[in-house]
């Protein structure tokens, strides 16, 4: 467990390294922010394959907990860090090329690699203070990343985000210090014995409500949805790819998944189930009637957290399973995805499906992907959002709710629609005579998106026994029982 604390420091030393580096070359060697974001991005990714199977506590200063501060790894925060550190790497190496079109790219990676600390610092978090702290750092450098291009939707948008993100952090912070008032600690694992222990009176039915509105906004579940649709198309394209790939769900469902079951023991209910399927309605018929590229994946990413949330919010084994079965799959095509547009863009300049058309004739690792990742999240087998859906599906005919299951179905068939309106809009049809000169993206852009189309099909293996016990059945078993986590830190 002694690494657990570099999955932070590296990152946060990379991000000062980087700035410091380009003052003294006053940035004229843009290379080196590439190079050594890519390096970090990687050996992290390394790590987090060596530390799976694993779990433990780490203690900061040797101030053992409930005082002290404490880093917990278990097998969810396990599969989180290796999907966080994994589309984290493939948005550096797509940033390669794709950011050389702004100035300024050392404050960038800098911003990438604090939004990256961040993220793991939430990840391994054993005490609330610690956890809003990691959360404002990684929702501090998304802001920032939002608005990097500085143009004024952009600047727009991130404003937005950033006074959406900063009422949730105010509820979270709010939730927190409601927290230490009745039971005097921060620690996770002892004020989840503590709640086990007693009543479970108004102040902590207000404090997780707090709690489950913050976390509902930081991932974008409707009806606290309304940054994202614009957050999206403002970001450069592989900042698009981690705020819908990892981000929310770092911030938002796995802060929510943490708190509700291993804290407050609360699965609840149907309640979340009900959000998930308004959010699959919801987002899958917003992205019906865009003609923004990148608009209408940020309202897929709203259908389809739904699937996630509706798979938790069953509380059933086999429904938590299919959630974050659907959570890893969802994370790999819609980063897929995102590149995907940032790649036609980089070449069009546009990303109005009305003036594409034909450009796999021209593009034909862009399209070939992006038909994959269209697939893939439509729930078409073989690729891995069928298996994931279709266990979604079975948890919701198991636990006695059909009806769940015949709107998950119809989310699908939404999905579907929208994403064949893409390739027909986008990749198939006539080359416009305009075009005809384009070629594919450059060679980084489309390594990442190979590496990821790749995914699309080798994480369908996830559904043979074997691979499920390693790699998700740990999760399911650390969120089932909250014994498991308290057990890690109260010795």
């Amino acid at each position: 467990m002694n690494t657990l604390p570099y999955f932070v420091l590296i990152p946060l030393a990379g991000a000062f390294l980087i700035v410091f580096l380009n003052v003294l070359t006053k940035n004229k060697v843009r290379v080196i922010s590439e190079i050594l974001a890519n390096m970090i991005t990687l050996a992290l990714f390394i790590m987090t394959i060596f530390m799976f199977n694993k779990s433990g506590m780490y203690v900061i200063g040797k101030w053992v907990p409930p005082l002290g501060i404490n880093l917990v790894l278990d097998g969810l925060s396990a599969l989180m860090m290796s999907i966080v550190n994994l589309i984290a790497f493939t948005a550096t190496l797509f940033s390669i090329n794709y950011m050389r079109r702004y100035t300024a790219n050392n404050y960038y990676y800098a911003l990438f690699l604090l939004m990256l600390a961040g993220m793991n610092g939430v990840l391994l978090s054993g005490d609330f203070f610690n956890l809003f702290v990691f959360i404002e750092i990684a929702s501090i450098a998304s802001y920032a990343l939002v608005g990097f291009g500085t143009e004024a939707d952009e600047l727009e948008a991130s404003f937005k985000y950033m006074v959406m993100g900063g009422i949730a952090s105010t509820f979270i912070l709010l939730a927190i210090a409601l927290l230490y008032s009745q039971f005097g600690v921060l620690n996770m694992a002892y004020i989840s014995k503590a709640i086990a222990n007693s009543e479970f009176n108004i102040l902590l039915r207000f404090t997780l409500f707090l709690f489950i509105a913050a976390f509902s906004v930081k991932a974008a579940i409707i009806p606290f949805h309304a940054w994202l649709p614009d957050a999206h198309p403002a970001a450069p394209a592989p900042i698009s790819a981690m705020l819908s790939g990892v981000v929310i769900k770092t911030l938002g469902l796995y802060a929510m998944i943490r708190v509700m079951y291993n804290i407050f023991g609360f699965n609840g209910g149907n309640m979340l189930a009900y959000m998930g399927l308004i959010s699959i309605m919801v987002g899958g018929l917003l992205a019906l009637g865009q003609m923004d590229m990148k608009r209408l994946l940020a309202y897929s990413s709203i259908s389809q957290i739904g699937y996630i949330i509706l798979g938790i919010g069953l509380g059933t084994k086999l429904g938590i399973l299919a959630a974050l079965f659907h959570l890893v799959n969802h994370s790999v095509f819609k980063s897929l995805l995102f590149m995907n547009s940032g790649s036609v863009y980089h070449r069009l300049g546009t990303r109005n499906l009305d003036e594409m058309g034909g450009l796999n004739k021209v593009m034909p690792i862009t399209g070939g992907t992006s038909l994959i990742a269209s697939l893939s999240i439509s729930g078409m087998p073989p690729f891995n959002g069928f298996f994931s859906k279709l266990l979604i599906i079975i948890a919701c005919i198991q636990s006695g709710h059909p009806i769940f299951a015949f709107w998950a179905i119809a989310g699908s068939i939404f999905t579907l629609a929208y994403y064949m309106k893409m390739q027909r809009y986008a990749f198939f049809g006539a080359l416009k005579e305009s075009y005809k000169s384009i070629k594919e993206s450059p060679f980084f852009m489309s390594v990442s998106m190979i590496i990821l189309a790749i995914l699309c099909l080798v994480t369908s293996f996830l559904l043979i026994p074997q691979l499920r016990d390693a790699v998700l059945t740990p999760a399911v078993e650390v969120i089932l029982n909250a014994d498991t986590y308290k057990a890690l830190v109260i010795k």
